[in-house]
């Protein structure tokens, strides 16, 4: 029977799990940059031309798809735009998909949007290096989702080494229909397209583990109706003789203790990343 302390959780979340791959995702930016990199060498052609409107409008013409780099110059990957003139009080339409050949049109979007000042003679002196770093930008925002991922990589690289260790079989991201089909085990769940983070499974028992994983920095509402979720889910899954497994961290936690550990003395097994690394799951009866 493991020893169940609430203080002992609460006491070793931690404050950070980032790790090399959570800060850029470099790969993918030199994917995006590479794409559009003719184009953008094209546009340098107009960096610090003095008649801007003749240069673009010259260059357009025998080189219409420099307007797909455009949205991207403004940090924007979508290739058709709405913009609101609050003077007129209407709507105009912008399509960077090369459906639409309108040189003037076009260009009335780089004085616009202001994009004109990059082009100007002491503006940036390489469009390529820009985008580079506009990507660089627009990729920090995928750092919450990043969160996510990291933690069920850390998780999973315990599960891999816990498999290894004991047998085991072992599915990410596991549906109900995934788990027949693999083990033929039925698993009856709340939703009926609930994917679960891992399934562990002993073929020598035909006993299965199901995991939910999950890090929070801050705190807020999502906590408390989480706590309740997995409360429930652990009810649920015991009725069926299966074991749920809540591994959770981050300080986030510290805002909301009292529904943690409403369900951490409901729900037989609830542990941070510390417990992990001092080997509880190789405790468990499996």
């Amino acid at each position: 029977m493991l020893q169940k302390n609430f203080e002992t959780l609460i006491g070793t979340l931690k404050n950070s799990i980032k790790t090399w791959d959570y800060f850029v995702n470099w790969k993918k930016i030199f994917n995006n940059s590479s794409e559009l990199e003719i184009t953008l060498n094209k546009l340098n052609y107009l960096l610090g031309k003095e008649n801007l409107k003749e240069e673009f409008e010259k260059l357009y013409t025998s080189n219409p798809d420099i307007i797909k780099a455009l949205p991207v110059l403004l940090a924007v990957r979508d290739n058709k735009l709405e913009i609101y003139d609050k003077k007129n009080k209407t709507s105009k339409f912008f399509d960077f998909s090369l459906e639409e050949k309108n040189s003037k049109k076009y260009y009335e979007f780089l004085q616009s949007s202001g994009l004109s000042n990059l082009f100007k003679k002491d503006g940036i002196k390489n469009l390529v290096d820009y985008v580079l770093g506009v990507e660089v930008g627009l990729d920090s925002n995928g750092r919450k989702n990043r969160g996510g991922s990291i933690m069920e990589e850390i998780v999973e690289s315990f599960v891999i080494k816990l498999c290894k260790d004991k047998n085991l079989e072992y599915k990410a991201q596991a549906r109900a229909t995934d788990i027949k089909r693999k083990w033929n085990v039925d698993v009856k769940v709340d939703k009926s397209e609930r994917s679960f983070d891992f399934a562990v499974y002993n073929p020598k028992n035909k006993q299965i583990k199901l995991f939910e994983v999950n890090f929070y920095n801050g705190g807020g509402s999502k906590l408390k109706a989480v706590c309740g979720e997995f409360k429930g889910l652990h009810t649920e899954l015991k009725k069926q003789h299966i074991d749920f497994i809540w591994v959770t961290d981050g300080k986030g936690w510290l805002t909301t203790q009292r529904p943690l550990e409403e369900t951490y003395n409901s729900n037989e097994f609830v542990f941070n990343l510390s417990m992990l690394e001092n080997n509880i799951l190789n405790d468990l009866k499996w």
